[in-house]
């Protein structure tokens, strides 16, 4: 008698519906290519209508449509700064976090969240969103997630001053955010922007919070024509922050900046000023007026 040929286990993939196709992984060289193109197109864009030529804007923002617009690039970022490419940004906050032993990290280890806004959210389950350390208020331009809002950072409504404490924020997350922004001077009113959503008091009188995490492209300070290390010192303590944290990699630059509300602010313009010169050197900047 035959041997009854045995029946290979069906794959799950037969079994799920033809109807649903999974969104194509792009490629590294595929997302850099698309969130430079999208920048670049932004300033251009940014550029026309600043000197009012209309005809100029509308192809450009033709061009900006025809790639896929503000979705087609939130796309490529959320596949760049997947995990599986080690492009979560805010795992390096969560590694600072581990390594601090002041009175910060002691409350962190009482089980109390600190509050975080995290601007240009992209995904509801990165590093942050899993360490238990934050209770986590995300916005973005254009929602990707439901725990996501959908809102303008610039247009959020800031707390009422009696109620900062309750309604405020430990950290402001503006990771990758501040680049994506094409005028310089509206970089300088993000970060200005900050302070109204940081609870002036954390309830330590020293330590990390409260605070602002900025994530930059390396280039954006270790290759401008108009911003460096020392120009970004003198732009960010005139805000009244102190630097806390910084890390360097081959792409992307990290910062945590204390917030010292209690401190006298300086009253400096920063104006787009030349701080290196070379032909190779890209122009952002950044301006306080």
């Amino acid at each position: 008698m035959a041997a009854k040929k045995q029946r290979r286990p069906q794959l799950l993939s037969s079994t799920r519906s033809r109807n649903i196709k999974p969104t194509p992984s792009l490629s590294s060289r595929t997302t850099r290519s698309l969130v430079r193109s999208h920048h670049t197109l932004r300033k251009q864009l940014s550029t026309a209508l600043s000197k009012g030529n209309t005809s100029e804007a509308q192809a450009i923002q033709a061009k900006i449509d025809a790639s896929g617009g503000l979705p087609r690039y939130q796309e490529a970022s959320m596949q760049g700064q997947s995990a599986q490419r080690g492009g979560d940004t805010s795992k390096v906050l969560v590694e600072w976090l581990a390594g601090w032993n002041g009175e910060d990290k002691m409350s962190l280890r009482s089980g109390t969240q600190l509050r975080m806004l995290e601007v240009g959210a992209l995904r509801p389950d990165n590093a942050c969103s899993r360490s238990g350390l934050f209770e986590i208020d995300r916005i973005d331009l254009h929602s990707q997630h439901p725990v996501i809002r959908e809102q303008n950072f610039m247009e959020r409504p800031t707390c009422a001053a009696g109620n900062l404490d309750r309604e405020g924020f430990d950290i402001v997350s503006l990771s990758l955010v501040v680049n994506f922004v094409s005028d310089p001077v509206e970089r300088g009113e993000m970060l200005r922007r900050v302070a109204d959503f940081l609870r002036p008091y954390s309830g330590h009188k020293e330590g990390l919070f409260p605070s602002l995490f900025l994530v930059l492209p390396a280039p954006c300070v270790t290759n401008s024509r108009y911003l460096d290390e020392e120009r970004l010192d003198v732009i960010m303590e005139s805000l009244r922050y102190k630097r806390a944290r910084r890390k360097l990699s081959s792409k992307l630059v990290y910062y945590l900046w204390k917030y010292e509300a209690g401190k006298a602010g300086r009253s400096t313009i920063c104006k787009k000023e030349e701080v290196k010169s070379g032909k190779s050197r890209n122009n952002f900047a950044i301006v306080l007026r």
